[in-house]
């Protein structure tokens, strides 16, 4: 039975569940719920969490609903179709949805990225270092912190990372692996399975922030946000400021309390309590300031971007289209 139909006949159960009742045996009503996709084991679901099990959503006029879902892609069709009211990923899709009048909007979540790890004991001490060998990279030949770096490596070296080494690309527990057993020489993986070798005793070489602000880019420019439609807003603008209130609360809950994290804890797969301490780390460092994204600092970290993932990364577009970033008045 297709999603949707089912959550109506559900609905509809309901209703007349409700019709057989006495009013005051119905109890209070409810606040309307924001559905979000997510992932399983996300680390998205560590916010969500928090909103939930500190009230925040209740708190700001709505009941937050996570439904799992089995992959990014699975998140983003549900968005599409509108069997979510939210999900979390990058403006670079975003902007191609937009572009293509979805209405899709951009409400900040995370500046987390990575950067270029090595086994402690590698000779490498810098990117240059890395000339004939082999790097392993998550998330495809058009990552984003791959592309950066290439910049970096084409402005500050003077030749292209993906000239003088072998890439080989793979799922971020696959490059894990592959850096611990030595398969490949450095790795480029998502925020947080960086922050797992890290405490595995792997060193960093060069982050995608430092490089980002060599290369003039404002490395404090999320790049992950919640995913809203303009008429959803437009129809429900108190629960669209309630969302954004909700998610600040949480992170300045998880920026300083650690009780707060010790609570997470079970849901968030670390190894030990070296991976524990550097997980909640890599999350606090990607905290966005409070306020709008930069729409010109973000042109320009599409333009750097753009350059080297071409239409791959972009979707055809030449600039980010108007109205991507949205922050309540």
């Amino acid at each position: 039975m297709p999603f949707s139909r089912r959550i109506t006949l559900l609905a509809g159960v309901a209703a007349l569940a409700g019709l057989a009742l006495p009013v005051h045996a119905q109890g209070p009503a409810q606040p309307p719920a924001i559905r979000v996709g997510t992932l399983e084991n996300g680390t998205v679901n560590w916010e969500i969490e928090t909103i939930r099990r500190r009230g925040f959503d209740i708190a700001n006029g709505f009941r937050l609903q996570p439904m799992i879902l089995a992959g990014n892609p699975a998140t983003q069709v549900a968005m599409q179709g509108g069997e979510v009211d939210t999900i979390v990923s990058d403006w670079l899709w975003v902007a191609q949805q937009r572009a293509r009048g979805t209405g899709f909007r951009f409400l900040p979540y995370s500046t987390a990225v990575g950067g270029v790890m090595v086994r402690e004991g590698s000779p490498a001490q810098s990117l240059a270092d890395l000339r004939g060998r082999k790097i392993g990279i998550a998330g495809g030949p058009v990552d984003k912190s791959w592309l950066i770096l290439r910049a970096w490596s084409r402005e500050k070296l003077g030749e292209d990372l993906a000239d003088v080494t072998q890439q080989v690309f793979g799922a971020p527990p696959m490059i894990l692996n592959a850096a611990e057993t030595g398969e490949v020489d450095a790795a480029i993986n998502f925020w947080h399975f960086q922050a797992k070798m890290k405490a595995r005793g792997m060193r960093e070489l060069l982050s995608v922030e430092t490089a980002a602000g060599d290369l003039g880019l404002d490395p404090s420019t999320p790049l992950l946000g919640y995913v809203l439609r303009d008429d959803w807003i437009a129809a429900n603008p108190a629960l669209a400021e309630g969302l954004a209130r909700a998610s600040r609360a949480a992170k300045e809950l998880l920026a300083s309390d650690d009780a707060a994290w010790d609570e997470l804890r079970p849901i968030m797969e670390a190894g030990d309590d070296a991976e524990f301490q550097a997980l909640k780390a890599g999350w606090r460092a990607g905290i966005p300031a409070p306020g709008p994204v930069d729409a010109a600092n973000a042109q320009k970290m599409f333009a750097t971007m753009a350059e080297l993932g071409g239409a791959e990364l972009t979707g055809g577009l030449a600039t980010l289209p108007e109205g991507l970033f949205w922050w309540p008045e």
